[in-house]
């Protein structure tokens, strides 16, 4: 529970240490020099390079540097207005300390990732997007305001009407703008915990495609699990899955009770590096495929059920062994978004390469964001482990295929795109690289990311 507003923290502060750190894929693993501040005001740059860091839920190199601020203490719940549903809180705060708060009282997150343990700083940093896309745009255009800490120390107000161009290149800016320290983000109401869902099972490809594109099925969320495994004529078989928030009137009576989210299963060790193998993982596939497929009825669902399914798996990272998967999340425009997700689900079936999880989703407009990564399209998300070193040929094939049908790798879990590719993939990166110089021309901020993809070069 994060500490509210009014406390006093008097925890010494935790000395600058370095040791190995990774984002949550397990890869890359780098040496880092890290300093975590216990108290809002001693969030500031440093005169050397370094990256915020909020809960290590990026999976690629964003959240990796020769110095990293880690953010986590820095988590207060600041202002909270049950009746407009509006939060100020410091964005060290967790998701899931937030829906803590919130839900009880009749709110909800506007947009939310796939895990509630992500920090509200690395939600902006990000500039996430869930399930409802395609309805309501990505987390920035929810937040009213973030505070901004730029490289010389000052602090910065900045929204969508108030310094809107640094606001929108730090929306998706990665930490490489300055720290975000403070965010206002407006909810949405709800009257329940509960989802009201409904699963439709597609055959193949065509299927979820014509699945997603009937109105008559449309709903606030859609997500599609896709068997990644399955080849020939069930090439792309899937189960979209659509929900909407229940009122509490239309729950049955056993539901109608405050209920918090399940306690977490662990799983304590890594496992085996062949313990998730091309038989094991069809064998689960085939098995999760008719046990939601048969689903044919609206049912509720707890809303983390619904949106954080891995999050009832602590550590569910260790399933990949030790040297860790690389998550894999592409977006193609609407007119190759068929072609493009044919081939890449037909590139890594018969790579022998087994995801564990791959899902669909649809997205809408772009938003203003200088390096945002949704567009119209659909976006395809992968779990590729790291069992050897032919899978990064695979990746490299993935983001031809991308390239080739005008689409974009998410920045956030990306840990192979060289700095050609990023520029072809977002075209706004000039502009927004005039703003980084702006406010931070000694270059303070950066990261493993921004040094790959040479994001201070011309």
């Amino acid at each position: 529970m994060p500490a509210l507003i009014g406390e006093i923290l008097s925890i010494p502060a935790v000395p600058t240490l370095s040791r190995p750190l990774s984002g949550w894929g397990r890869y890359p693993v780098e040496v880092c020099e890290q300093v975590r501040p216990e108290r809002y005001r001693d969030l500031r740059p440093a005169a050397e390079q370094q990256i915020a860091r909020g809960q290590g839920r990026s999976y690629g190199d964003a959240a990796l540097g020769k110095r990293v601020i880690l953010t986590e203490r820095v988590n207060r719940l600041l202002a909270f207005d049950a009746t407009s549903g509006v939060l100020r809180a410091e964005a060290g705060a967790t998701l899931a300390e937030i829906l803590d708060v919130i839900v009880p009282q009749g709110w909800f997150l506007p947009v939310t990732p796939g895990t509630r343990f992500a920090s509200l700083g690395g939600c902006v940093a990000a500039d996430v997007h869930g399930k409802n896309h395609h309805h309501d745009g990505a987390f920035s255009r929810h937040v009213l305001a973030i505070e901004l800490i730029l490289a010389d120390g000052s602090r910065i107000t900045c929204s969508a009407t108030q310094n809107a161009a640094l606001y929108w290149a730090a929306v998706g800016g990665m930490g490489l703008t300055g720290i975000i320290g403070e965010v206002s983000l407006q909810l949405i109401p709800v009257s329940s915990p509960y989802v009201q869902v409904r699963h439709h099972a597609a055959a193949n490809l065509a299927e979820t495609f014509a699945l997603f594109n009937d109105a008559a099925l449309d709903d606030k969320y859609s997500v599609a699990w896709i068997d990644c495994l399955a080849s020939g004529d069930s090439l792309g078989r899937s189960v979209l899955m659509c929900g909407h928030h229940a009122p509490h009137d239309d729950l049955p009576a056993a539901l109608r009770q405050p209920t918090k989210p399940g306690k977490a299963r662990a799983i304590p060790f890594d496992l085996p590096a062949l313990a998730l193998n091309p038989f094991s993982v069809k064998l689960f596939n085939a098995l999760y495929y008719r046990q939601q497929s048969g689903k044919t009825e609206p049912f509720f669902t707890h809303y983390s059920e619904y949106f954080y399914p891995l999050d009832s798996v602590a550590h569910w990272n260790r399933l990949y062994g030790k040297r860790g998967f690389v998550q894999y999340q592409c977006v193609i425009p609407d007119s190759g978004a068929f072609a493009a997700v044919t081939a890449l689900l037909q590139a890594l079936s018969q790579s022998r390469r087994p995801s564990f999880l791959a899902v669909l989703k649809r997205l809408g407009p772009q938003s203003p964001g200088l390096l945002s990564f949704p567009m119209a399209g659909y976006t395809l998300a992968l779990d590729i482990p790291l069992r050897d070193d032919g899978v990064f040929a695979l990746l490299k094939k993935l983001d031809e295929i991308v390239l080739h049908y005008g689409g974009r790798v998410y920045l956030a879990k990306d840990a192979v795109l060289t700095p050609q590719e990023f520029r072809v993939m977002y075209p706004r990166y000039a502009e927004w690289r005039a703003i980084k110089q702006d406010v931070d021309p000694a270059l303070k901020f950066q990261s493993s990311l921004s040094r790959r993809l040479e994001l201070d070069h011309a």
